[in-house]
């Protein structure tokens, strides 16, 4: 060896060990990486380890690409059917949003189905002035007590009280009268967590749509009654105040024109005409106020008023299937005016 030369030392590289091929990889080779060096063949991650049959791999990548669908369908369906839900959400505007009653699938269509979703959203309501006590009904628009029911339910009232399906009674306080369209607001003192009733679209009516009604005729709490709507558009005119007295004298239903006469009494000079709905669903005096349902639970009217024949007796008395509802459409446009006080 040269003076000066540096030694150097050979270090034998070590034997690389034997080639794997794994079936049905299409030939392709596994080699271990050697200490040092990158490996010469990465195998794909679906890949199972030296020695394992891949079949078994290619027989469950299918059932998870289907479990994965299924789950991503899931999770985009629950999504949509919260989104239909919400712009299908027929509460009112506003403070009123709320959560509006359904009527369950198994019945829909059904008076007995739209009775049980909705009897819990209307009350019935007794109006007490120094002319007597009137009796009508009304309908919760908001799960802290908002009620709409008519103007001539609650006309001079000095004190009114509310009673619910369950039985229980509140304390309402007047918050916004509207005499030319015969609605009002009321409002429950330390109410929460009730039912509200979701309110429909009553451009959507039809002549001939069945609907249910629901009041508290001559105080007959939570009463049912159902037929057709009858027409649209009826010019009615009803008196803008009431005298609660005619009904404790058995005076039939509110007085009201319509196609120039006069029907159950006289209406006074204070009046106002609104289009309403007519329905021959069963009206008594006491449904005034009360609800005009669509076989899907909706609100479509306020019911305010009805003829009854005051000379009938026996077999003849009762309702003549001629009653009237105000759209429910005229109620939501009215609502911000009925909260800030109306123009009663």
């Amino acid at each position: 060896m040269p003076a000066g030369a540096a030694l150097q030392r050979r270090v034998p590289r070590p034997a690389r060990p034997p080639v794997t091929v794994w079936p049905g990889d299409g030939g392709a080779a596994y080699q271990p990486p050697v200490a040092g060096e990158p490996p010469a063949y990465q195998p794909p991650a679906h890949q199972p380890p030296p020695g394992e049959p891949s079949h078994r791999a290619r027989a469950k990548r299918p059932v998870a690409l289907i479990a994965a669908v299924a789950i991503a369908a899931a999770v985009i369906g629950g999504g949509v059917s919260a989104l239909v839900q919400e712009l299908t959400d027929n509460g009112t505007s506003g403070s009123s949003s709320v959560a509006g009653t359904t009527v369950a699938q198994s019945s829909k269509g059904t008076v007995a189905g739209v009775a049980q979703a909705v009897s819990p959203s209307i009350v019935e309501i007794s109006a007490t002035s120094n002319a007597g006590q009137s009796t009508g009904s009304g309908v919760i628009i908001t799960g802290d007590g908002e009620i709409i029911t008519n103007n001539h339910v609650i006309s001079g009232a000095d004190s009114v009280k509310v009673r619910l399906s369950d039985g229980k009674t509140y304390t309402a306080k007047v918050v916004g009268t509207d005499p030319d369209k015969d609605l009002a607001l009321i409002k429950l003192e330390g109410a929460s967590g009730l039912k509200a009733a979701a309110l429909g679209d009553s451009t959507k009516v039809r002549v001939g749509d069945e609907v249910v009604a629901i009041g508290s005729p001559e105080g007959l709490t939570g009463t049912v009654t159902s037929g057709i709507v009858s027409a649209l558009n009826r010019d009615v005119t009803v008196a803008k105040e009431q005298d609660p007295s005619r009904q404790q004298q058995g005076g039939g239903g509110w007085p009201f024109e319509f196609g120039g006469q006069q029907f159950n009494g006289d209406t006074g000079s204070s009046k106002t005409t609104y289009k309403a709905l007519q329905t021959d669903a069963s009206l008594n005096p006491g449904n005034s106020g009360g609800a005009l349902i669509n076989m899907n639970g909706e609100i479509i009217g306020i019911n305010s008023a009805m003829y009854s024949p005051s000379s009938a007796t026996g077999s003849t008395a009762g309702s003549v299937g001629l009653g009237f509802a105000i759209p429910i459409d005229t109620v939501k446009a009215d609502l911000d005016d009925l909260r800030s006080g109306g123009n009663g």
